[in-house]
């Protein structure tokens, strides 16, 4: 555990500087963009775009000029939570249960909350679904938002509150801002923490029409050196879901000053990987996806009055690792868990208290590809080194310039692919369901596996539900583990036509099994492409399903496959799945 090592006697030096803040804990503020570019902001030298909110946080603070999380969702988003490179806390992935973090994993919520603050996430959350993967289960009191990866609707869509489904209102970055800075209100007189984690500019495309119509006609001044590789209609829908962030951003800003706030919050914005589509992102090479810098570059703006001098510009390299340990220092939150940190913590850089700051490496991982990023250089997942300094754009490879350099990153690769990755697999871990204190337990179409002619509605499966359900021999299993024995009430989420309903279906787990019919008929449309701007790219288009009762078993702890299967089909199919809910009941 050589880099770990070296990593965590850092922030220990770092976090015993704590005591210097003796002032009453601030309030936290965090709002994560999902797949905003760096090079989607007016701060950034976006000049087609208008974010002068998001902007003010700059002027009034910090920028970081070099910033890096994870090249996609999850893994930066479990980075942030717990200040250690993914792979260590079991994210390998964006769905099907790749992006659960693991459950020994200490979050920056577990911590906040231990200290007393009031803590509550609103979004995209994206690291598990089950309890205690759950956000309601990481440290966070309050949750409202939804727990997966893509979403197929973005207007008054189905989500998740404390565990139990509702309905949104109206737009959702509006309506997760609405319920955020609620939290703020209500928790006013306490510290709080408030981590608002937005799931735009994210496709499908969908933003309202007072913001996209200043785009759906604009002539784009900015675009990536490849035009041929750009879609103009995305650029637009993109930059139009930016400005309604920005909006968003400046309603908590206005309702911390409404409250007196604003002189005793830390406000944290930044993104979760590039851009999602080839759009003008500062000259730099690749984007979502890539781990090289396109890929990987984000914004990180920080405002703290009075603390945080207005318009400083930080140059050091930074990380999404470094936020958990940043504020546990700012907020002198000094039990930040029993694992050693990857991430150092910034907070010297934002007071001005930097008397030495050595250079570092910083890792970027997806799919087995491994980049790494000094101040100066940036060694590519192929083992092209570049000199980012005269290079911004990676074109030119230094590696047989600058042998030494190129020889310590590769090692530095190698080190860590071999302490990270050597024993990274994809999954077994099973679903859980049943704890008592979270009696609920949602199993999304996401995280089952389709058998014979049962198909996913769309290519994504975070969104999906499964489809093409026409014979005795399809089934549809999910790998669960029941932690409490008890009896349970078993609901399927369906949608079927009138002229098939009727087909009895059996649930069982072992050797306890319940059965009920497909009916009454309920076949609401597909909805979404109404608001859409641009055509789709994998997220399913959604229905309003509806709760099939089966009845309740009793199931006894234990590992094994749920499965859901039609012992008669009188019609053509049997239904379509959004998923299953188990509650214990006893």
């Amino acid at each position: 555990m050589r880099l770990a090592t070296v990593v965590v006697m850092v922030v220990g030096a770092a976090l015993s500087g704590a005591s210097r803040l003796n002032a009453a804990p601030p309030n936290i503020v965090v709002v994560l963009a999902d797949d905003q570019g760096w090079g989607d902001l007016g701060v950034s030298g976006n000049t087609d775009v208008r974010t002068p909110h998001i902007d003010s946080l700059a002027r009034d603070g910090a920028l970081f000029e070099r910033f890096f999380v994870q090249p996609v969702c999850s893994p930066t988003r479990a980075e942030f939570l717990t200040g250690r490179y993914h792979p260590r806390g079991g994210v390998w992935g964006v769905s099907t249960g790749g992006e659960r973090l693991d459950l020994d994993e200490k979050t920056v919520a577990d911590a906040f909350k231990a200290t007393g603050y009031a803590t509550g996430c609103f979004g995209k959350w994206h690291n598990g679904t089950q309890y205690p993967y759950h956000p309601n289960g990481r440290g966070f009191a309050e949750y409202y938002g939804f727990t997966s990866g893509h979403w197929g609707e973005y207007f008054d869509p189905p989500l998740d509150h404390n565990g139990k489904p509702v309905r949104g209102h109206g737009y959702i970055t509006d309506d997760l801002t609405d319920h955020a800075t609620a939290f703020i209100e209500t928790n006013r007189e306490r510290p709080f923490f408030c981590y608002l984690a937005y799931n735009t500019p994210h496709s499908p495309m969908q933003v309202p029409d007072r913001f996209f119509d200043r785009f759906k006609d604009a002539a784009l001044t900015q675009h990536p050196d490849n035009l041929k590789k750009e879609d103009v209609g995305h650029t637009r829908a993109a930059l139009a879901m930016t400005e309604s962030i920005d909006w968003n951003v400046g309603r908590v800003l206005a309702k911390l000053d409404e409250l007196k706030l604003a002189g005793d919050t830390i406000v944290l914005y930044f993104s979760d990987n590039g851009p999602n589509g080839w759009r003008w992102n500062g000259g730099m090479r690749g984007r979502k996806g890539s781990t090289d810098e396109g890929g990987v570059r984000s914004p990180l703006l920080v405002r703290w009055p009075g603390h945080v001098k207005p318009g400083t510009k930080v140059k050091p390299i930074a990380g999404a690792i470094d936020l958990l340990p940043t504020l546990a220092e700012l907020a002198n939150v000094k039990r930040v868990g029993e694992k050693p940190l990857d991430g150092r913590s910034l907070a010297p850089l934002l007071l001005d208290k930097v008397v030495d700051w050595p250079d570092r490496m910083l890792f970027a991982h997806w799919n087995g590809r491994v980049s790494v990023r000094t101040q100066r250089h940036r060694l590519d997942d192929r083992g092209r080194l570049y000199d980012l300094t005269a290079d911004p754009g990676q074109t030119r490879d230094v590696a047989s310039d600058q042998k030494e350099v190129a020889a310590k990153l590769s090692a530095a690769v190698a080190d860590w692919r071999k302490e990270l990755l050597a024993d990274f697999k994809q999954d077994g871990r099973p679903f859980p369901v049943g704890y008592r204190e979270f009696p609920a337990t949602s199993l999304p179409a996401r995280d089952g596996v389709p058998h014979g002619g049962v198909r996913r509605s769309a290519p994504a499966p975070n969104c999906s539900f499964f489809t093409h359900w026409t014979a005795r021999g399809d089934r549809i299993t999910w790998d669960i583990e029941v932690v409490s024995d008890g009896r349970y009430e078993v609901e399927v989420l369906y949608t079927c036509p009138k002229a098939d309903a009727g087909a009895t279906v059996e649930l069982s787990f072992g050797g306890a099994k319940v059965s009920g019919k497909v009916t009454p008929p309920h076949d609401p449309p597909l909805r979404g492409a109404e608001h859409d701007r641009t055509p789709r790219r994998g997220e399913s288009y959604v229905k309003d399903f509806k709760p099939l009762r089966l009845g309740t078993v009793t199931l006894t702890k234990g590992r094994g496959l749920l499965t859901l299967r039609a012992t008669d089909i009188p019609g053509k199919q049997v239904m379509d799945v959004r998923g299953v809910t188990l509650t214990r009941i006893e």
